[in-house]
């Protein structure tokens, strides 16, 4: 089939080289404009784009699928549409302008999770098992008949950067093989069933730990929010983003409180506490725990103060 494949960030990148090895064309790939990127702010292409031009394949880079966007990608006269996180949405007419229309790779077991952000949430939510769904690409978000899902266990520790990386390379397998089902007209897609659950974009403040639940908890919200939009407390104020953490040894600490105990610099918890193994404070880089606990001169401090 001739295929246009919609993405934009690295966990596409999986599928898209899967399907330029396939027997299958790809006649174009859509990504998002170029962003500015680190500290000087350069315009750098996104992933996708930089492999599609790495494949030799037409790229149109646009972040709102409008009249002209739409007029460029209809003139590939694609069989079939893919998309796997491009980040914008698909309207008609562009949703009925390939022959099979348009399926989407989403990282969870869906109904479960539809939105923007399926890993971070499952991970916050506390799941042990996830995956990945193909669907029918439909006006509803995330709403349409399923292809094909594939389980997966979530490694105790995991964080949303580290699992979605696991899901694109499982993805991408799962995509390859409902492109080649519908090639051969053996394709089945079924209404999805279950319990519904959203996956909005997550915002600085989501990665905000409360102490005051139970340690568990505190580092699902932790690992569900690293490495983006990033784990976070405050001490006195200032902001200390979570780069690495663990559960911690057993200690009387209070809710909140922070405290060398031994090697490890440990928070309380509503239950136990949290091993920091990694932080990083305002306007400094990423040390470990420790020597930022060395600057401090306390004996103790407060998170969340």
């Amino acid at each position: 089939m001739r295929i246009v494949f919609a993405g934009t960030p690295e966990p596409a990148l999986p599928s898209l080289r899967r399907l330029a090895d396939s027997a299958h064309e790809i006649v174009g790939v859509v990504t998002r404009r170029d962003a500015p990127l680190g500290r000087k702010r350069v315009l750098t292409p996104s992933p996708v784009a930089a492999m599609a031009t790495e494949l030799g394949l037409p790229v149109v880079k646009t972040d709102r699928l409008d009249a002209a966007a739409t007029e460029a990608i209809a003139s590939w006269g694609a069989d079939l549409g893919v998309i796997v996180a491009y980040g914008g949405l698909v309207r008609e007419p562009l949703l009925s302008a390939p022959t099979h229309g348009w399926i989407n790779l989403h990282f969870s077991l869906l109904p479960a999770w539809r939105g923007a952000a399926p890993v971070q949430h499952a991970l916050i939510a506390g799941d042990r098992v996830t995956g990945v769904s193909v669907f029918q690409l439909v006006p509803e978000l995330d709403a349409g008949d399923v292809f094909a899902r594939t389980r997966h266990t979530v490694e105790r520790g995991a964080t949303a950067g580290e699992l979605l990386t696991e899901l694109a390379d499982l993805g991408a397998d799962t995509l390859a093989g409902v492109v080649d089902a519908i090639a051969d007209g053996s394709a089945v897609a079924r209404p999805q069933d279950g319990e519904v659950s959203v996956a909005p974009k997550l915002t600085i403040t989501d990665g905000l730990l409360d102490f005051g639940v139970p340690a568990d908890i505190v580092l699902d919200r932790f690992r569900g929010t690293t490495p983006e939009p990033g784990a976070h407390t405050t001490i006195a104020g200032q902001r200390l983003k979570v780069i690495a953490a663990r559960r911690g040894a057993e200690a009387a600490l209070a809710v909140g409180e922070i405290r060398l105990v031994g090697k490890e610099v440990l928070v309380g918890t509503s239950d136990g506490t949290v091993s920091l193994l990694t932080v990083q404070p305002a306007g400094r880089g990423a040390m470990p725990a420790a020597d930022w606990w060395r600057g401090q001169r306390a004996a103790s401090l407060e998170a969340g103060s």
